[in-house]
């Protein structure tokens, strides 16, 4: 097995060098390539990509900014791996969870796992951010009739043709409603584990807004409305 990590950047000149060398130290149980789409950055990312030397690692540079969920539909279709894991590049996520991930499914337990993030104090961005997280985690498990604990975790680890078959076309961090909107129509029921997390805040880049809460609820409305796809 082969799993693709698919990296979207944009103006991360502070953190994207720890962010690849820490995803490319991991003891992967598989092979693995790093994806990283620079969405547009206006700083120095750029600059710092072209200096990383890893066979690893490949990079796509979009002209212009076009939003999380258009970066990740990019790295899709050229990634090579059979799974794939989306790792955001401002470091709140720990790639040393990844193998945990993928023990469900070399185990034969999930086909797609989602990461869990436990808030605390000491890794919350704020009681607003988490209680907007559990308000649209909590609207997918009623229209779905669901029980997941972490919709808008960026840690969703699934077959990269599942995913490609999903036809996300959310630019933005809509996506990650979207995704998971079309997964439980189809009764595809993440499986989760655990993991760290360690929110930023608007200080150091932090991009998420309520807007993109709003969004995450309309499109889940949306999803919901849909016919179920015949398998």
């Amino acid at each position: 097995m082969k799993l693709s990590i698919l990296m979207p950047v944009f103006n991360e000149e502070e953190r994207i060098a720890d962010a690849l060398k820490q995803a490319l130290a991991v003891e992967y149980p598989c092979d693995i390539e790093l994806l990283v789409v620079d969405d547009g950055s206006r700083d120095g990312t750029a600059e710092i990509l072209s200096r990383v030397d890893d066979a690893r690692l490949r990079v796509i540079t979009h002209p212009r900014n076009a939003g999380k969920g258009a970066a990740i539909r990019t790295a899709v279709a050229r990634a090579e791996g059979d799974y794939m894991v989306i790792l955001d590049a401002d470091l709140e996520y720990d790639p040393q969870d990844i193998p945990k991930l993928l023990a469900p499914v070399l185990d034969g337990r999930a086909e797609v796992v989602y990461g869990n993030r436990t808030f605390g104090s000491h890794s919350a961005y704020s009681f607003w951010y988490v209680m907007g997280n559990k308000g649209v985690t909590t609207t997918a498990n009623v229209l779905f009739n669901s029980y997941i604990g972490d919709l808008e975790t960026c840690f969703k680890l699934m077959p990269i043709e599942l995913y490609r078959s999903l036809d996300v076309r959310s630019r933005g961090f809509g996506m990650e409603a979207e995704v998971t909107g079309k997964l439980l129509r189809r009764r595809i029921r993440p499986y989760e584990v655990p993991i760290s997390y360690r929110a930023r805040g608007r200080e150091e880049g932090k991009k998420i807004t309520w807007k993109d809460g709003v969004e995450a609820l309309w499109i889940l409305g949306r999803e919901r409305t849909r016919r179920r796809p015949r398998p």
